[in-house]
């Protein structure tokens, strides 16, 4: 399973970058509002992530709401560098959005999606990622991991050959929460985690990793004593 960063913060993109692990960025208006862009800098933002991340996805989302309006921003958003995404949600308008800027050559990934209904429609219409979200149903005291199965289940049953520009779909888990919903998703066999760096430091630190590099330490350090 990949590993996307869930996050507009060029600062923590570098970072996660410099680990050697990071396949991918996604992001969304809420995530570029927490970097307190404006909206005349939002283009130019997207841009700066795409070069940090060259050769990597970067999914930028459109904030249109009418079919037309998320054609022609996604348009303009594939157009700022090769390996942008255009983000769109799953309604009526991001369907009929999807299928035109796929049939254009333009990845889309569809976002906001809840059920297996939505994420089917999504690839019929030709998303190349689809989103599912785990840690929203569990703040409704539902179980997003459960949820996330049968969108991963539904997904792999068919062959997508020809509905999208790459030929295939894959699932990026997304609003990850914990370790353990990248571990879950991973043991479903979805193809990405996008994590929010917090989520994302979690999944690499462990407590007995953190005392065993004490431990060593301290062991050198008396090494180095006796020299």
């Amino acid at each position: 399973m990949k590993f996307f960063i869930d996050t507009a913060n060029l600062d923590e993109i570098a970072e996660a970058k410099s680990w050697g692990c990071l396949a991918g960025v996604t992001t969304n208006p809420s995530l570029y509002a927490k970097t307190g862009g404006k909206l005349a800098d939002f283009e130019p933002h997207m841009l700066k992530i795409a070069e940090l991340c060259e050769g990597l996805p970067v999914s930028a989302e459109s904030t249109a709401t009418t079919a037309e309006g998320m054609i022609e921003e996604g348009k303009r958003l594939a157009a700022l560098a090769p390996n942008i995404v255009v983000k769109l949600p799953v309604c009526e308008a991001g369907l009929a959005a999807c299928r035109a800027l796929a049939d254009a050559g333009v990845r889309v990934n569809m976002t906001l999606v809840f059920s297996p209904t939505q994420a089917l429609m999504a690839a019929n219409a030709g998303a190349r990622y689809i989103s599912p979200f785990v840690g929203r149903f569990d703040d409704i005291a539902e179980d997003g991991i459960s949820q996330l199965d049968n969108v991963v289940t539904c997904i792999k049953n068919y062959d997508w050959t020809g509905k999208n520009v790459d030929d295939t779909v894959e699932i990026i888990t997304a609003s990850v929460r914990t370790p353990n919903h990248v571990t879950q998703a991973a043991l479903l066999g979805a193809d990405i985690a996008t994590v929010p760096m917090a989520a994302l430091k979690k999944c690499l630190h462990h407590p007995l990793t953190d005392q065993g590099l004490a431990s060593f330490e301290a062991d050198w350090q008396k090494v180095v004593a006796q020299a």
